[in-house]
Order: C-alpha cells, then structure tokens, then sequence
C-alpha cells in the first residue's frame, strides 16, 4: 500500500504516533522537547537500542531551533570569552556536518567588513577576564587578524574549509563594489550554511525512528504534570491526558527549561535566554552585493551583524535582547529599524523597505542564567543538571541547560553517555562520522551526481530529480518511487508552486507527522520562508492534507485560518489572493 493511501486511514483526533505511546506508557528514557539537541539525543539513544520515547508540546524543531541564523560556525567570537573547548568543539563539529550531512551543510564564504585598525584592542583583555561588556566598540583589523589566526589552528581537519584572507581597502572594494568605501580593510574565511534546519532535524528524527519500534515520537504532546503515576502527557489536538513513566525523564525544552521543570513539581532558575530576530528580504540589488556570501561582523553596539543569501533572498540579522519565556516572542518594528541601519552601514547606497520584507522570525536562545553579564558575552556552552524524582522513585530527572545547532551531534552523545550509565547501558555506536538523514551516500561531485540521476530520474525526469535531491538528500529515493509507482491519480504540480507536485506534498504529510497546515508551509517545506506562499496555494495545501489526515471541510477552514492567523501575527506575512509566480528553485 502506498504512504498516500496509508495515511488516508488516520482521523485527524487519532494519531498513531500518540496511540503508540498509550498502548505502552513506559519507556527507559522520555525526552520531553524536541528541538535539535533533544531530537539528537533521542537519535543516539535509539541507535544504542535504548527503549527512548520523545514529546513535543508543539510541532517537532518549531520552538528556539527554528529560529536560527541558519549557520552551523565555529564561534569565533567565543575566543574573546575564554571558551577555547567550546570553539574547538565547534569548528570540528561544523566539518564533520559538512561531511555527514552535504544535503543540508555546506562551506559558507563569511566577510568582515573592518573600519579601523586598533579599536577593541584594549577592552578584549578586560571582556576576556571579566566577562563584562564594558563600552561597545567595533573589532579592529589587528583583533580579529588575532582571532581569526587562532580560528583556523582549530580547523586542522584535512582543509575541510579553506583559511581566512585579509585584504585591503582597494581589494576589499573590487570585490565587493556595493561595500561602504569607508571600510579599512575585509577578512574572508569559512563556517557553513545550513539551508534547511527544519528539514535536517526531521532527518535526524527519522534516523532514531528507523533504528526501530523500541523508538517512539509525538508531537503536539504536552508535558502537563507528574504524580505517582508517571509524567501527565496531554495531547494537545484531542485533549486527552495519560501518564508515561521511565527510568530518567530528560528536559530538552531549551529556554522553556524552567517552566517544564515547574510543571513537573521541580521548580528551576536555569535559564537566561535572549531572544533574536531576523528578516527575509526580497531584495535583488542586496542579493547581488553580498556576491553569494555571508557578511558578517560585530557592530559597534557589541551585537552580532549577519547579511546573508539564502535561497535567492536575504536573511538579515539578529538582535541579543533580555525577554520574558512567559510572552510572546516576536520580531519588533524597532528591531526592523535597527536591521535597515545595519543594511545602509554595510551596503549604504542601496535601499531596503518595509514591503521587501518577505518573512521574519524570532526566537529565543537557551542560554544559562547570566545576572549582570551582558548577553552577547554570556556561555554558549552547556551543561546537565541531575534532580531525583520523589513522586517516582528510582527515576531521575536530568535537564539540559545550554546548547546550540552546530554541537548538536557532540551534546546528544555527551548527555546519552551520561543517561546510559544512569540505566547501566551500554555505547554499542557512536554518531561521530556516521551520516544523517539523506546525507547518506549524497553525492557530493559532479560525476557522482550526474550517476546518481541517471539511476532515479529515468522515468521522473532528470531536472525534477535533481530538484528532489536538493531538497531532500538521499530520502528523495524512496519519494521518487512512490511518485513513479504509487497508488492514485497521476501527478500534478500545484497551481501555486509549480516547483512542487501534489504527491510530493502527500508524500511528506504520509511520512513526517504533520498535524496541522502551519507545520506544512513553515518546517516540512520552505515556501513561507520565501515569500512564496498566497492564499490560493494555501488552499491546495490544505486539500492535499485534508485527503491524507481525513479532514472534513471544517476542519480544512479552521486549519487555514489558523495558519493565515500565524503567518500575520507572528511572521509578518499577510496573504492576497493571487496566485504566487515566485521562482522556487532550490527551495
């Protein structure tokens, strides 16, 4: 039987995944978040034979992973810090993805724009012992000639990635003409691009699943409680609420770390986080400046600078602002403000507005507890805390406080190494050097690839295989068959993203667990990231999902005026009603 046809017998009020879990309410470990460091955790377990179960309260990677900059880097600001072990854990965590994960991670050319010569030269030691911001200044060319020397020792692994350059002001122009003549000198170097963050932590997820049945996930699960009768798990699209117990309870819910731990009777004042926001411009005259690579620096008011080209459009950001977990998180019309300054400051005579914006976001990042320290100093690096659970005994509850996407392979094995000597397991496998998702067997040369379609797009057609490769790895094999022989009417390409055919989307509802239209358009693919979205494509979406999760017409309205009523609130975009021409090529 087809995935199409398969997923057609579930009714959206009964879900197998969570149906899985009621049938047996225990497992070894329950990770309860499944960002990327949960989702890892949960992946290493499962490769180990561990009985591992994961909940989320929302959709799989839609809270602070979702948020981010799109980069996996090395960090090379956390020099400044003192956190040596981290940036060498990094820096050797961003080649292994670039290796193990191709489809998704690739070298990403980074420039420093550079105003001055000395500036940042006296306060660097004072940041580097104390911690503390001090006055804001802009990095000078002889700090970061400094940093960026001590960035590459740490890159010895075989010329994964090339070593920085310095150039002039004359250079530095001919090559980027659009710059601010005012700059000194740039610096180019490598970290990597991630294009897909949503979709390379759905890979990691189907990783832990496919190690098999002794491996559970829901989403849109909630952690609600806990009595003597385990973890209180409420589902959030029946209502229904059960109990799940295991030997260790393991709370990977980021910045929300805190408020899981109060619902679970365990009050905690683990995190710091700071939130940061970014902007999508459709932009081409940006686009053409940045000459496909990130520019990137430390602005003067101590907050990171990132121009980015992602996907024929332009990632603008972040901001490293104090927020409360208990409001909402958005991206402000003064953060707006402030990312146009920082547009005009790098790239002065081109213009940016309001109606360029095609999408922002916002999120926060699961930083530990800083009092006083200034955020944009504050650890990247992460730890575990261990609390006994009375209500259960003989169950431990373990919280992760800390982390980010580049370790995210290095942290899961860490904090399963210390959840295995906890259940007396053993490590049967390590995930270092071993491939994810559709990085498996990826082709990375011109040759491979040219073999590798000619092998899956015989009958599909070698442009529309090419295409699938790009947008999944190697996991567009298995869509590919079920495009050329599955059940059901022939394929057409949706009226509003021709880019996209209707099995394809049937095919990722059958097989990723969306629950709702919003974890369509913003995770499982990247049309609103694009500004690709209108109210006509929504709609096809939303009919395709309706066929394979047995949605009646209600339904199908309430779930797209929730998504329209996302997209607005949240990520400022408001659909018309024209058929979106917007080219999709790579998305």
């Amino acid at each position: 039987m087809s995935a199409q046809a398969n997923s057609a017998q579930h009714t959206p009020d009964t879900r197998a995944t969570v149906a899985a879990l009621q049938q047996r309410p225990n497992a070894s470990v329950l990770i309860i978040g499944a960002g990327i460091n949960g989702i890892a955790t949960f992946r290493d377990l499962a490769l180990q034979g561990v009985d591992v179960a994961i909940v989320e309260r929302g959709d799989y990677v839609s809270g602070a992973s979702s948020a981010s900059s799109h980069m996996i880097h090395g960090g090379i600001r956390y020099l400044e810090n003192g956190e040596f072990r981290l940036v060498k854990e990094s820096v050797e965590e961003r080649n292994s993805l670039i290796k193990i994960a191709p489809h998704y991670v690739k070298p990403l050319k980074t420039t420093v724009p550079i105003f001055s010569t000395f500036s940042g030269v006296l306060s660097a030691p004072l940041r580097f012992l104390t911690h503390k911001s001090g006055k804001p200044t802009e990095r000078g060319a002889l700090l970061i000639k400094m940093g960026l020397s001590l960035y590459d020792s740490f890159s010895r692994d075989g010329g994964s990635v090339p070593r920085h350059e310095f150039r002039g002001r004359k250079e530095s122009l001919r090559q980027l003409p659009a710059l601010n003549p005012d700059l000194k000198y740039t610096a180019t170097y490598y970290d990597a691009s991630m294009h897909d963050p949503e979709r390379l932590a759905l890979d990691v997820l189907h990783d832990g699943l496919a190690a098999g049945p002794h491996a559970r996930a829901a989403n849109y699960l909630e952690a609600v409680g806990i009595d003597e009768d385990g973890v209180r798990l409420r589902d959030t699209v029946s209502g229904e609420v059960f109990s799940m117990t295991a030997d260790v309870i393991v709370n990977t819910t980021g910045p929300w770390t805190d408020l899981t731990n109060k619902a679970l009777g365990r009050p905690s004042n683990y995190m710091g986080g700071t939130k940061g926001s970014h902007i999508v411009l459709d932009n081409p005259a940006l686009l053409e400046a940045t000459d496909g690579r990130e520019i990137f620096f430390e602005h003067e008011d101590g907050r990171i600078v990132l121009i980015y080209p992602l996907k024929g459009r332009v990632l603008v950001g972040t901001t490293d602002l104090e927020h409360d977990m208990t409001q909402p998180i958005r991206c402000t019309e003064a953060e707006v403000d402030y990312f146009f300054e920082l547009v005009a400051h790098v790239f002065p005579q081109i213009p940016v507005d309001r109606s360029e914006i095609v999408f922002r976001f916002s999120g926060v990042r699961p930083l530990p507890r800083h009092d006083d320290e200034a955020p944009g100093f504050v650890s990247r690096d992460y730890r575990i805390e261990q609390t006994p659970l009375t209500e259960l005994p003989g169950t431990t509850l373990l919280s992760l406080v800390g982390g980010k996407w580049t370790t995210f392979r290095a942290l899961a094995e860490h904090l399963s190494t210390d959840i295995l000597g906890i259940i007396g397991g053993t490590r049967t496998q390590s995930t270092e050097g071993l491939a994810i998702g559709g990085g498996k067997g990826f082709p990375t040369t011109d040759a491979a690839t040219q073999v590798w379609l000619a092998s899956n797009g015989e009958e599909l057609g070698r442009q529309r295989a090419a295409q699938l490769l790009a947008r999944y790895g190697t996991r567009a094999e298995p869509m590919i068959d079920e495009l050329v022989n599955g059940d059901g009417a022939p394929d057409a390409a949706l009226a509003g993203a021709a880019d996209y055919s209707r099995r394809e989307i049937a095919y990722i509802v059958a097989t990723e667990q969306p629950v709702h239209l919003i974890d369509l358009v913003l995770r499982r693919t990247s049309l609103a990231f694009v500004g690709a979205l209108s109210a006509d494509l929504l709609g096809e979406l939303a009919d395709v999902m309706a066929a394979g999760l047995g949605w009646d017409e209600t339904r199908r309205a309430t779930e797209i005026a929730a998504t329209r009523a996302e997209l607005a609130e949240v990520h400022g975009v408001r659909l018309g009603t024209a058929t979106s021409t917007t080219s999709l090529a790579g998305v």
